[in-house]
């Protein structure tokens, strides 16, 4: 029966989204390649602000209910008018959708297995359904509060309708995801030239290489952020010559952007500094409305960032959470020594040119080097490309400055003697950096045709035979290594769901089950988790998280060894024994003091006067 009725209300949110899409085009005239990000990223910042004001739940009914009236209008309207509906798609929208599908349908068979998702995004979440609530100091689930909550706040509006299950959350990320990389295409002007489809494909699918310590089966929001600013920039370019629709599209987008993560506010930055440009450069300077529009724009974006930081002093007023800038610092401050074995180890990674990022950004800078002096010298055409090269680059030296005093100044010492994150951070603007070189390209490249699209009849849109074989394997080329690349990260992922059943969080998952409460109610039990060290799972506090995840409760311990003298002792202080994997040396002992062959699964502990003793539940 739950099935059947996840099910039906899924069904209904679909159509909901729909409703809200076919509202945006009648309403804004806006391209089809923005509407998806449009539409998500502005319930996303509704049911974010219905948080904040304590009606996460009342909020997301609304959205869902407004939604389905749209739809409904929409469905009248079309009877009454006798309008059949068209399901034509182009080459490229089918190409898209399909590769969506599959991929969304690949996410739906995946599981959460990454440390973070447990350690924050995922138990996040799981308290924002149970509760129906944003986290409160109360939370003792939750470690890092001061996280801003702005794709969870999507990813609930999506679980509270079809089910909260981890698989959901990951598909409902992956709406995301794939709108963004849809808004990328929007950067096309002339649609028939299959071409620039192709190429862009290309270019944007060789971003999964950058993305694999992020990969999108996990709730991670570090590959979300470039990706969005990169449908930020597609969405001003394409719009450049009306800034007022450029400004309606980027508001939600920016606004969101800036409460995806704390870093999210730099990513908005470089777009909405690229949209003053735009308006700046494109000479409507002197109209003051315009102005006025990329101003609020500007303002507006920075609203919820405003309330995540009200949110903070007032409710969180007196926590201290991670990366306290300033506070961090005078507590504990580090020495000139550590400062410089950090900065020595940060250049050494910075310029590791077997690392991944590293080796990213090598490439793209030869290949737009080698593409501009190609259009010059053969082509005898002037690309942008070198220009947006130095404006990237700027970017990419700034962002490594703010990493590098991120780790001097605010981050842990013990973090920060190992550039903890490094590889993820830098992977986040690698993808910029690759991205915007790749929109950058294909504008060019749709501007060096010898004839544009309407000028000529189409047969005649080339400028010889020649040219248009050219132009043929130029798509057949794109298509191919394209395909390649994203049948790569096809199998990656299909990889990970078959390999589940080895990793930690489905042997705990076998043992405890997933368990939630009614109104969100923390189970106060003590569990003390049992498990070999394999991986520093253990002593990295992996298991711990996993294992508040499935239990729901806050107070989870971890051991991997029993010492014979002190084992009466160490489980006294505890509820419950959870055995996620046993050993001979464990199995003797508990055998020897306890009287029970160890197996995996839940033993509860109870006193007998003063023995302790172990029932299997």
């Amino acid at each position: 029966m739950l099935i059947v009725l996840q099910f039906v209300m899924g069904v209904l949110l679909i159509f909901s989204f729909v409703g809200y899409m076919q509202f945006v085009r009648k309403t804004l005239a806006l391209r089809w390649e923005f509407i998806p990000v449009f539409v998500f990223s502005a319930i996303a910042c509704i049911v974010y602000f219905a948080g904040l004001a304590g009606q996460l739940f009342i909020g997301s009914i609304v959205v869902l209910i407004v939604g389905l009236v749209l739809f409904r209008s929409t469905l009248v309207q079309a009877v009454r008018r006798g309008t059949k509906p068209q399901l034509l798609f182009s080459l490229f929208q089918f190409s898209f959708l399909g590769g969506t599908f599959i991929f969304l349908l690949i996410l739906f068979q995946n599981e959460l297995t990454h440390y973070d998702n447990f350690s924050h995004w995922a138990i996040v979440l799981k308290q924002m359904l149970s509760t129906n609530a944003f986290p409160t100091p109360d939370s003792t689930l939750i470690d890092f509060k001061n996280y801003p909550l702005g794709t969870s706040s999507f990813i609930y509006y999506v679980c509270r309708f079809m089910g909260h299950s981890q698989s959901v959350m990951l598909l409902a990320q992956g709406l995301l995801i794939f709108s963004c990389f849809y808004a990328m295409f929007g950067i096309v002007s002339e649609k028939k030239r299959f071409l620039l489809y192709a190429f862009l494909g290309l270019g944007l699918s060789t971003l999964s290489f950058f993305n694999l310590t992020i990969r999108i089966t996990n709730l991670l929001v570090d590959f979300m952020l470039p990706i969005y600013a990169l449908a930020i920039l597609a969405v001003i370019y394409q719009y450049r010559n009306d800034i007022k629709n450029a400004c309606i599209v980027v508001l939600p987008l920016a606004g969101l952007l800036m409460i995806i993560k704390s870093t999210g506010i730099i990513f908005a930055a470089i777009g909405l500094i690229f949209l003053l440009y735009t308006w700046l450069r494109n000479g409507q300077r002197s109209n003051w409305k315009v102005g006025l529009a990329v101003l609020g724009t500007m303002g507006g974006s920075l609203l919820p960032y405003f309330g995540w930081s009200w949110r903070m002093a007032t409710v969180f007023q007196g926590i201290d959470n991670k990366f306290e800038g300033a506070a961090s610092v005078i507590k504990a401050g580090k020495t000139g020594e550590q400062k410089w074995e950090i900065l020595m180890l940060f250049l050494k990674s910075s310029i590791d040119i077997t690392s991944r990022p590293v080796l990213g950004i090598v490439i793209f800078q030869l290949i737009a080097i080698g593409a501009s002096v190609f259009a010059v010298v053969v082509l005898k055409k002037k690309w942008n490309l070198w220009k947006a090269l130095i404006a990237l680059d700027v970017v990419l030296l700034l962002y490594y400055a703010g990493i590098l005093a991120l780790y001097l100044f605010s981050m842990p010492l013990d973090e920060a003697i190992v550039l903890a994150g490094f590889e993820r951070y830098a992977s986040s603007i690698v993808v910029l950096f690759a991205g915007g070189l790749v929109l950058c390209a294909a504008i060019d490249l749709e501007r060096s045709f010898h004839y544009r699209i309407g000028e000529v009849p189409d047969y005649q849109s080339f400028k010889t035979v020649k040219t248009k074989g050219h132009y043929q394997k130029g798509i057949i080329g794109c298509m191919a290594v394209a395909a390649t690349i994203l049948l790569s990260e096809y199998n990656g992922i299909v990889s990970i769901a078959q390999s589940y059943d080895t990793t930690l969080p489905s042997k705990i998952h076998a043992v405890t089950g997933d368990r939630w409460y009614p109104n969100g109610q923390e189970d106060t039990n003590r569990y003390l988790f049992y498990a070999s060290d394999r991986d520093q799972q253990v002593t990295n506090y992996y298991m711990q998280y996993v294992g508040k995840y499935f239990l729901y409760a806050p107070h989870v311990d971890g051991i991997v060894l029993f010492y014979e003298d002190n084992m009466d002792n160490l489980l006294s202080g505890y509820d419950y024994l959870v055995v996620v994997e046993t050993d001979l040396n464990a199995k003797w002992l508990l055998k020897k003091h306890y009287g029970i062959d160890m197996q995996e699964g839940i033993y509860k502990i109870t006193r007998s006067g003063d023995q302790i003793v172990l029932t299997l539940t």
